[in-house]
C-alpha cells in the first residue's frame, strides 16, 4: 500500500480544552496539530519507537500558526497534515490545516523538526535518516521560512513557573505545549477578552528539565502595539529555553 501522503485526523473539541471564553485554548490547537503528525509519522513506519530503536527521535524545534477562527466546546475539527522537503538544511519541515467539518480554516501552520540523538540529547544531520518521506514540495500551508524572532528592546518580567511533574513528557523535559500554557499566561484575561490572537511563533531553543525555573518575559516592538515578543529564561542553566512573537486583532 502506497503511504498516506496527506493525514487527515478528526477530534471534538472538550471541555477541558477551553478557556473562559469556550475557545479551545492555544496549547490544545498545538496538542492537536503535534499529535496529529505523530501519527502520521507512525503510518509512515517512522514513528517514536522505531525511532527510537534507532536511536533517534523527532523534536519540534519551530512552528508558526496563523488563527482565522476559534473552535468551541463540542465543534467538530480535522487536522489535516502533511511532511515537506528540508529547509535550511537540517529542518524536517511538516505543515498544517485545521479545519471545521465543513472544510473552513480554523488556523494554517508550518512547523520545523529537527533530529535529535536521544542519548547523547544532541540534534544529528538530516543524512542519518535514511528514509524516505512522501514528496509534497509545493503544497503550503503557510509558504514561509521559519527565522530567529528578533528580540523586543524592552522586556519585562511577568512571572516565574517551575517544571513540575505535569510540565515535563516522556522524553523527560518540559513538553512542547506546556510552553503554549505559558505564552497564554502572559496576558491578562482582559487581553484575551478584548482581543484575539491571529498568529504565533515559538521557536524551541533549548530543553527545560524537572525541577528547573523559568522566568517568563514579554516586550513590546516598538510601533507594533499589537504584536509582543515573549521569551522564556532557564534560571537553572542562564541560557533561553524558547522564545516566541505574539500578534492580536480586535474582536
Amino acid at each position: 500500500m502506497a503511504p498516506q501522503k496527506i493525514w487527515f485526523e478528526d477530534t471534538t473539541v472538550r471541555s477541558a480544552e477551553t478557556d473562559f471564553q469556550s475557545r479551545w485554548k492555544l496549547s490544545s490547537f498545538f496538542a492537536a496539530m503535534v499529535e496529529a503528525a505523530a501519527h502520521h509519522a507512525e503510518a509512515l513506519g517512522y514513528g517514536f519507537e522505531d525511532m527510537m530503536a534507532r536511536d533517534l527521535t523527532w523534536i519540534l524545534s519551530r512552528l508558526k500558526i496563523r488563527f482565522y477562527e476559534f473552535p468551541r466546546m463540542n465543534d467538530k475539527v480535522t487536522i489535516q497534515t502533511w511532511p515537506k522537503s528540508l529547509q535550511q538544511k537540517i529542518f524536517f519541515m511538516r505543515d498544517y490545516h485545521v479545519l471545521d467539518g465543513n472544510g473552513r480554516k480554523y488556523a494554517s501552520a508550518t512547523s520545523a523538526y529537527i533530529l535529535v540523538n536521544p542519548r547523547a540529547r544532541r540534534m544529528v544531520p538530516p543524512h542519518t535518516f535514511h528514509g524516505s518521506l512522501p514528496n509534497n514540495d509545493g503544497l503550503n500551508a503557510l509558504d514561509e521560512i521559519l527565522d530567529k524572532i528578533p528580540e523586543a528592546e524592552t522586556l519585562e518580567e511577568q512571572f516565574v513557573t517551575r517544571a513540575g511533574y505535569s510540565t515535563v513528557d516522556l522524553m523527560g523535559h518540559v513538553n512542547n505545549t506546556r510552553y503554549i500554557d505559558w505564552i497564554s499566561d502572559c496576558f491578562s484575561f482582559a487581553e484575551h477578552q478584548s482581543r484575539r490572537l491571529n498568529q504565533l511563533q515559538i521557536n524551541y531553543v533549548n530543553e527545560v528539565k524537572p525541577g528547573e525555573q523559568v522566568a517568563l518575559l514579554r516586550g513590546a516592538y516598538p510601533g507594533q502595539p499589537d504584536t509582543w515578543y515573549i521569551a522564556g529564561n532557564n534560571l537553572a542553566t542562564g541560557v533561553k529555553a524558547f522564545e516566541a512573537q505574539a500578534s492580536w486583532e480586535s474582536q
